[in-house]
């Protein structure tokens, strides 16, 4: 059972930056697809970025070239440094594990565990 804990998240003004944290406790975490996804509040849940088993990166277009994904296999964690942010970006924000699919391509969907998730909260 993977268990991923968040952290990180808080208050900032529009313009501002924050940088998220995940810890995994899976021994196997370089063999799995890590992603962030976030949920504003009467919204259901949206994917945000996701991190290959080789380092490819993709993200939603609402955070592109303001979001970067990053991972350290030999700490076992996953980060989001978020720049230039803005109220849309206000939601709850929760990293997710998942094994691959075929040939090591990590989707965007059927990610089977979550973090408690991390508050961040952007005014204008």
């Amino acid at each position: 059972q993977v268990q991923l804990m968040e952290s990180g998240g808080g208050s900032v003004q529009a313009g501002g930056s924050l940088r998220l944290a995940c810890a995994a406790s899976e021994s196997t975490f370089s063999q799995n697809c890590m992603a962030w996804f976030r949920q504003a509040a009467g919204s259901q849940r949206q994917w945000v970025s996701t991190i290959d088993l080789d380092g490819t990166t993709a993200y939603v277009d609402s955070v592109k070239g303001r979001f970067t994904v990053s991972k350290d296999n030999t700490q076992k964690t996953l980060s989001l440094q978020m720049n230039n942010l803005n109220p849309e970006d206000t939601a709850v924000y929760y990293c997710a594990a998942r094994s691959p699919a075929y040939a090591g391509y990590c989707p965007r969907t059927g990610y089977q565990h979550f973090g408690q998730g991390t508050q961040v909260t952007v005014s204008s």
